[in-house]
Parts: C-alpha cells; sequence; structure tokens
C-alpha cells in the first residue's frame, strides 16, 4: 500500500503537467468473436486450423499457457501504480488489423524484446476525476494517440465494474542520443500503462498474469501485447479470434538465446511515416494473403529455432519477413505508396550481405519506419559496430530484454524528472 505522503507527492507532481481529457468509449464485449472483414471470410478456417498447430507445437516445447483470470470483487476505484517494459523489434512481421476497435490481427506473429529502448507509465485511478488525461513524454496526448490509452482504459474498467477516471504519464527513454521510427517504443509504452492500470485496479498479483495484461495491451498497440511478456514472444491472433484468446506467450524460458546480440541504428523517417496508415493499407496488397498462408510453418520453423537456441533462423526470418512486410506495404495503395525506408537502409541491408561474405553472420530487421536492429552472435558484435560506424551511423548494442515489470509510483517520478 502506498503511504499518504507519497501518494500526495504524486498528487502535485500531475499539477505541473500538461494534459488532455477524452469521454468514454464502447463498453467491454464477453469473450466472443471478434469482426472478420468480408473479404477475408475465405482464410478464418485456414488460420483456425494453424492456430491449432500452433498450439500443439507449443505443448511439446512444454510451454505453458497462462489462464485468463478471474477477477471477481478484486476492483479498487482508487489506486496508483508504475511499470517499466521494453521496446521490441519485429521477427515474423504483421500489418492489419481484422478488428481496429479490439485491435486483432489477421495472423500470429513475433518478436524480440530490445533493451535499446524502454518506457516508464505511471497510472493513477481517482474517482473525483471526471475524464481521463494523459501526458506522453511531457507533453498532453490528444486525438489518436489519447483515444487508444483509453480505450485501453475503458476496457478495465469496464472488467472491474467501476467508473472511476484515470491519470496517465509516460516516458519513452532511448539508449542513444538521436531516436528514430521504428524502435517500437508504442509497444513499449502500451504495455508499461497496461501493466500499471492492472496494479492500480486489481492489485500486483493480477498484474504479474501475463496474460491478462498481454491483452490489455494489444489494446493501445498490437505490439504491446508481446512487450509485455518479453524475450521472444509469439502473439496468437487470427480473423474472428476473441479478446481473451489473443495474446502473447513467451518462448525463450529457459536462456535458450544467451547469444544473440541486438545492435539497433535508430533512424528517423523523413516521410513522417504513419504506422496505422500502414495498417490500414496492408491487406489490400496482392500479396497480403500468400503472406498468412505462409505464416504457419514460419512460426513452426521459430518455434523448434528457439527450442534449439538457433538464434541464426529468427535472423534470417526476421530479415526476410522485413522484405516482405515492406513491399506489402508499397503495394497496399495504388494512389500514396507507403515507402518507409531511407537511403540509409540500403548502405546498411548491402552491409549486411557484404559482412556475411567475409564470414560474419549478421541480419538485418525493419518494422514500420527505418530503423534497423541487426541481430548476430555476440562474437561477432565488435566487427558488426565497426562497420556501422564507417558508415557514418550511430548503434546502440543490446541485448534480449525481459518483460514488463512494476516499480514504484516514486522511481517512475524520478525518472520522469530526468
Amino acid at each position: 500500500m502506498i503511504a499518504r505522503t507519497e501518494v500526495d507527492t504524486i498528487h502535485t507532481f500531475w499539477t505541473k503537467l500538461p494534459c488532455a481529457r477524452i469521454g468514454r468509449v464502447k463498453p467491454y464485449l464477453p469473450n466472443g468473436p471478434t469482426h472478420i472483414p468480408l473479404e477475408y471470410e475465405g482464410l478464418v478456417a485456414p488460420m483456425r486450423t494453424a492456430q491449432a498447430k500452433i498450439l500443439e507445437a507449443l505443448q511439446s516445447a512444454h510451454i505453458n499457457i497462462e489462464k485468463y483470470p478471474v477477477l471477481r470483487d478484486l476492483a479498487k476505484r482508487k489506486g496508483i501504480a508504475a511499470a517499466k517494459a521494453f521496446s521490441m523489434q519485429g521477427i515474423l512481421k504483421y500489418h492489419g488489423m481484422t478488428d481496429w476497435d479490439w485491435r486483432i490481427a489477421y495472423m500470429p506473429s513475433l518478436s524480440v524484446n530490445n533493451d535499446a529502448a524502454y518506457c516508464v507509465a505511471l497510472v493513477e485511478f481517482d474517482p473525483d476525476l471526471h475524464a481521463d488525461i494523459a501526458t506522453i513524454g511531457g507533453k498532453p496526448a490528444y486525438g489518436r494517440p489519447l483515444e487508444r490509452i483509453v480505450r485501453s482504459l475503458s476496457v478495465l474498467r469496464d472488467i472491474a465494474g467501476i467508473n472511476s477516471h484515470a491519470r496517465v504519464i509516460s516516458k519513452n527513454v532511448v539508449r542513444s542520443n538521436k531516436t528514430g521510427k521504428g524502435l517500437g517504443t508504442s509497444a513499449a509504452a502500451s504495455a508499461a500503462i497496461a501493466a500499471a492500470a492492472t496494479s492500480a485496479v486489481f492489485g500486483q498479483k493480477t498484474a504479474e498474469n501475463s496474460r491478462f495484461v498481454s491483452c490489455l495491451s494489444r489494446l493501445l498497440a498490437g505490439s504491446g501485447c508481446r512487450s509485455a511478456v518479453g524475450g521472444v514472444a509469439l502473439w496468437l491472433s487470427h480473423p474472428g479470434i476473441s479478446h481473451e484468446d489473443s495474446f502473447a506467450i513467451r518462448l525463450d524460458n529457459n536462456n535458450e538465446l544467451k547469444h544473440l546480440r541486438l545492435i539497433t541504428i535508430p533512424l528517423p523517417s523523413r516521410a513522417d511515416i504513419m504506422t496505422e496508415s500502414a495498417h490500414h493499407d496492408a491487406p489490400n496488397s496482392i500479396l497480403y494473403k500468400s503472406w498468412m498462408h505462409s505464416r504457419c510453418d514460419d512460426v513452426l520453423e521459430c518455434i523448434a529455432a528457439v527450442q534449439e537456441g538457433n538464434w541464426r533462423t529468427l535472423a534470417q526470418m526476421a530479415e526476410l519477413d522485413s522484405m516482405r512486410l515492406h513491399g506489402i506495404t508499397m503495394s497496399g495503395n495504388r494512389e500514396n505508396k507507403t515507402f518507409a525506408w531511407e537511403p540509409e537502409n540500403m548502405a546498411l541491408f548491402r552491409l549486411c550481405n557484404d559482412l556475411r561474405s567475409s564470414g560474419i553472420p549478421v541480419y538485418s530487421s525493419t518494422d514500420t519506419g527505418p530503423t534497423t536492429v541487426f541481430m548476430t552472435h555476440k562474437d561477432y558484435e565488435k566487427d558488426v559496430l565497426n562497420g556501422i560506424t564507417e558508415l557514418g551511423l550511430d548503434a546502440i548494442p543490446g541485448r534480449i530484454a525481459g518483460p514488463v515489470v512494476a516499480i514504484s509510483p516514486e522511481d517512475a517520478r524520478n525518472e520522469m524528472d530526468e
């Protein structure tokens, strides 16, 4: 329980911050099917069959699936909590959502948490508030960013049976003087906010249920469900899947990938790419359904690779699916093409090929933006860093990061002040 003096301190801290407000949104639904786009109804059965195969592979690998919790009579109308979550880098990517309200993806996806960046979030539910208020990086949240925060908070309220609104503040921290587009910080923010909000309402024990927090994280940013569980994470999803069944599971639970190194090259987007625009365009690509059909085999290969400690297969898949992802987003709109890469990306892709030709195993990965992550073995980290430096680019050496964790409100406040 938080001491009264600490709560008073946090209240004082809130009053110094600019905030924005928004009203309530659509209420929580029971555990039933989500929306299926008409033009993709024919792929529902194949994707459900794919999910069954994936679940069987997880069981064979002795990867347990946590039960969705029963939360009767646990909620509090007033509470405060904080959490820290790491950014993620896609391995098997995703774009496009079958249900925007519940942020359901067309297919399963895979990522790895990256300690190059993280987010700290502080959430306080207060019955005296008339609306949710949010501050991101010291600036008030408006429009779509605030709507997404409110959506996740409203689902939590409806599950809890409370009507208290919340104060939310988050801050992204990158281990570099430069930031870039495609770092995966929105995923970290959604995981940190979801975990802090869950703890504030239901207590820390419920916030330690990775399935619940993963589901809630998904409502702010889809990839947040993977950021929440940490490590190499698999997000289960297909058209029509229920909210409570669309969550992420960590695959590397026994330090199988301890030799993997992640080298992040932050790059800004000169085109000001919007991730949600790419989500809208992708399913219109003629390549999209083929991408869905191939996903089951790719997931099964990645599950096996993690169990074997085979980092190279994961890195190869990340590089290959980066090319698929951008081919799809570039071909999803006849009028306005989404070109997310910058000239630096071409130099980095060629660097990977040149290094591999010289015997250095390294693979590149990009998500929506140009920011690039190189994946290599620890024995080659210095060689790869030297190659990036010769291109005149900055790089952040890093490792696989863990799941979202609770921190004290005071520690969060100190982080915000820095």
